[in-house]
């Protein structure tokens, strides 16, 4: 199989919208007790957050998800990695996505570079993945 991909490629862009339910249970299923993601009087009153903190593991499992999806069943993630340098909360609108950076057709490794931007165009959280596709 070849694989038509090219340094420059934009993957596909993916909106989310956290909301108060969605950041509840993210937290709940990784056994995250920190407030400031669940509990709104206590992440405004307490911390001086503007609204529930999306956290920063949901940004990287969103930065992931963006690279497997490129993948579209082609290959598998060898690595991502990824920091987060804004805040965003609940009800931001955050678009994810990326670029292919460099691609080896020999071992069909592609290097993504990936992000996070909240709704002014500021990178919330930027990242790089490597995808190995089957050659």
């Amino acid at each position: 199989m070849t694989l038509d991909v090219k340094v420059g490629d934009a993957l596909p862009e993916r909106v989310c919208v956290p909301d108060n339910i969605d950041l509840f249970f993210y937290n709940a299923a990784l056994w995250n007790a920190h407030r400031i993601h669940f509990d709104l009087p206590y992440a405004k009153e307490v911390e001086g957050y503007p609204g529930l903190v999306v956290p920063g593991p949901l940004m990287g499992d969103w930065l992931g998800q963006c690279a497997l999806e490129w993948a579209s069943g082609r290959g598998r993630l060898v690595r991502l990695e990824y920091s987060n340098r804004l805040a965003a909360y609940s009800g931001d609108t955050l678009t994810v996505g990326g670029t292919v950076c460099a691609f080896d057709a020999g071992s069909g490794e592609a290097t993504l570079d990936l992000f996070v931007k909240n709704e002014e165009g500021a990178v919330v959280s930027p990242g790089k993945a490597v995808v190995r596709l089957e050659t």
